[in-house]
């Protein structure tokens, strides 16, 4: 049996003396979209921010098998590690194409000719920005920075992406692009870690969910058998218990 690419043990996550986040167990095989569901103060982003390094934390993450706890943000970054935050944090006095320059950085001593080309590929994946490229940030469309913090990502070349409720205040129709978008990725072989409070998108999309109710994981199994769970479907997709 193949090893998950990642695994997160007995994960916990403090802020002060109250405990965000409790002993949270959590796989992602390769190739899969794995969802972490639940409501809002839940830990969801704390949990992301554990496995990333800009929290400190207790338990172990382990990452294509070997132990995360002793390496910076920029060394997870540079081994395929990546993170698409809740606010994108985007430059906004930036061009786009200056923002997605900087998604490259950590990949930098490759050579310009291997972030050209992975430009031409963002590009490929989001015609949208290569129309925009000259544009600043800062004016562009909710649906447009969405993109945009997608495509910044995908130029540090990822294994694991992981997305920090991409659906924030988009509208419907621009939900199912993104979404789209996400479905497309793990077609191209990138593993994906989604938080997302719109939970009938997630479900639909992943492979394989988790419930985080109050820092703790209070259900999972394969994202189809969660949707059809009765207190999970009652609960974040508003159907009704038989």
């Amino acid at each position: 049996m193949s090893t998950p690419l990642l695994e997160v043990a007995d994960l916990s996550v403090a802020y002060g003396k109250v405990e965000a986040v409790h002993h949270i167990a959590l796989t992602a095989d390769a190739g899969r979209i794995v969802t972490v569901i639940g409501p809002n103060g839940a830990g969801k982003t704390t949990m992301l921010g554990a496995i990333m390094g800009l929290l400190p934390a207790r338990g172990s993450v382990r990452y294509m098998g070997e132990p995360l706890e002793r390496l910076t943000v920029e060394q997870r970054v540079a081994r395929g590690l990546l993170l698409v935050p809740e606010r994108r944090e985007l430059f906004a006095g930036m061009s786009v194409e200056d923002n997605l320059s900087l998604g490259a950085f950590a990949r930098r001593r490759e050579g310009e000719r291997a972030a050209k080309a992975t430009l031409a590929e963002v590009y490929g994946r989001f015609p949208r920005l290569e129309q925009r490229r000259m544009q600043l940030a800062g004016t562009l469309s909710g649906g447009e920075r969405q993109m945009l913090a997608l495509g910044r990502a995908l130029m540090g070349k990822p294994k694991l992406l992981m997305l920090d409720e991409p659906s924030l205040g988009l509208a419907p129709l621009i939900v199912k692009e993104i979404f789209a978008i996400v479905a497309q990725l793990r077609a191209a072989g990138v593993t994906i870690l989604l938080v997302e409070q719109n939970a009938r998108a997630a479900l639909k999309v992943a492979d394989y969910g988790y419930v985080l109710e109050t820092g703790d994981v209070a259900a999972h199994g394969p994202a189809s058998d969660l949707a059809r769970d009765p207190k999970v479907a009652a609960t974040y997709l508003g159907i009704k218990a038989a």
